[in-house]
């Protein structure tokens, strides 16, 4: 398939800090700006729709219509063109949560600001995907742009939400705030939970079709994805089909502290794959498949070293081993046992619903929010705690985990279409901690805009095994161990 790339006269001159996510970056927001006007002007009457991030690049299409790969590179080329001319851009004001731009004769809304020079237009490549196309970014100081691996199966996983979404008539946050107001929020998280408790039974079930082959369940996704409540409930799915989940950690196959990697800081680098002793872990594997008893190790967190006790573990005919965590999508994980003994998941949070047609609600954001709540409430930590840390954790699911999603069997959306309204409250109480004076002030702003579009809604009618829950306290499964 063929794909088109521009490159700029300049990249990132005006920014500060160097973010790498796309909804972040002035000029990739710039792009997007252009790319309404383009699309404006090619195809009248359309609306242009960004639906949903792959990595550094973003999945777009036109509302209602497909777009053919001949039409892809006409925007392409006129998307180059008002770039080369150095077409202006002017900022108008900022209203209701939204920049507004002149970009010729077209006014644009945006929830995130752009550089009004199009000669900061950062290098990205647009490739023809599915109904429409992707931009992606690449990073120009790394040399040579990078073999693309289409996101088949991401695609697959958002175009069923959105198909469900379409069934029900919803489409935009408007949509799910009307709900609220006119006090039928009772059926909106109805239908958001069942449907993941259909999907999480769906998954169960395809892993008791391969029961005779399947002796292991592989569950990865990013931070804040959710990854521990689906473990829990899909472990509730698989003992309704009869089988007994029997969960194994990877934090308990640690290495001892002083063989833990650094980073290029110098810091212990918890999230890279060298920091498990992945020889013990894939020795313990083969010998619980083949049937065999094995001492799993303990690992104590506070003295950075394994603990002299140790845990017994053997596979049962109708027991099924759960391994939940970043890496457990790595083929390097399981690369000396029989594949068709694994089964993968990975958990994403592609958030279903966009502001408008043209502004989505970056997936990246909710799952900051999550963590941020859920690090607030929870676990000891500050939002600026949280904000801290966040460049580390985004660099590990760029380096162990994204890279991997296409190796899954399954997918599983955990986002729930009402959550941003849900996590309102507890999130503006975090962000208010945040002072004037922080370096993370900005970060602050930024969400708080945000979550002025959702309409808060009371938590009371959640339900306690719900997802959302793990991030929002009194899960049902807080304390057990599946």
């Amino acid at each position: 398939m063929e794909r088109f790339s521009i490159n700029s006269r300049n990249t990132t001159a005006n920014e500060g800090d160097k973010v790498r996510e796309t909804h972040l970056r002035q000029s990739r927001q710039t792009v997007k700006l252009g790319l309404i006007k383009v699309v404006n002007d090619l195809f009248p009457g359309e609306t242009l729709k960004t639906a949903y991030s792959i990595q550094e690049g973003v999945f777009c299409n036109l509302a209602g219509s497909v777009l053919s790969e001949r039409e892809v590179k006409q925007i392409n080329i006129k998307l180059q063109e008002w770039v080369d001319k150095v077409s202006p851009i002017e900022f108008l004001f900022k209203k209701a949560g939204y920049y507004h731009y002149k970009v010729e004769n077209t006014i644009v809304k945006s929830i995130y600001p752009a550089n009004t020079q199009t000669a900061l237009v950062e290098p990205f490549r647009m490739i023809p995907f599915s109904s429409g196309f992707i931009i992606d970014f690449f990073d120009s100081e790394e040399g040579e742009e990078k073999p693309f691996i289409l996101p088949e199966k991401l695609s697959a996983t958002y175009e069923k939400s959105q198909r469900w979404l379409k069934n029900v008539n919803l489409e935009l946050v408007s949509d799910v705030n009307a709900y609220i107001t006119s006090g039928q929020s009772s059926e909106l998280l109805s239908i958001a939970e069942a449907l993941q408790e259909k999907e999480i039974s769906d998954i169960a079930d395809a892993i008791l079709q391969q029961r005779r082959a399947v002796r292991v369940i592989l569950i990865s996704g990013p931070s804040s994805s959710g990854k521990t409540t689906f473990s829990a409930r899909l472990s509730t799915q698989l003992r309704v089909n009869g089988l007994k989940p029997i969960p194994l950690s990877l934090d308990d196959y640690f290495l001892n502290r002083d063989q833990t990697p650094l980073d290029s800081e110098g810091n212990y680098n918890f999230e890279a794959f060298e920091a498990l002793d992945i020889q013990l872990l894939q020795q313990h594997l083969k010998q619980l498949i083949d049937g065999e008893t094995i001492e799993t190790p303990r690992f104590d967190f506070v003295s950075g070293s394994r603990m002299d006790k140790t845990r017994t573990m053997h596979l049962g005919p109708a027991e099924i081993l759960v391994i939940e965590g970043m890496h457990a999508l790595n083929p390097l994980l399981i690369s000396n046992v029989n594949r068709s003994t694994f089964f993968k998941v990975y958990i994403g949070a592609l958030f279903e619903l966009n502001i408008d047609l043209m502004n989505r609600v970056p997936t990246t954001e909710v799952r900051l929010i999550r963590r941020m709540v859920r690090d607030d409430r929870f676990r000891g930590t500050t939002p600026e705690g949280t904000f801290n840390r966040w460049a580390s954790v985004r660099k590990g699911e760029y380096d162990y985990v994204f890279k991997f999603h296409e190796e899954a069997d399954v997918m599983f959306n955990s986002s729930l279409l009402y959550e941003m309204n849900a996590l309102r409250h507890f999130a503006e109480a975090c962000l208010q901690k945040v002072q004037e004076d922080s370096p993370h002030y900005a970060t602050k702003e930024r969400l708080l805009n945000l979550l002025s579009f959702f309409e808060p809604l009371d938590i009371d009618k959640v339900p306690f095994n719900s997802i959302l829950r793990e991030f929002i306290g009194e899960s049902i499964y807080a304390h057990c161990k599946f």
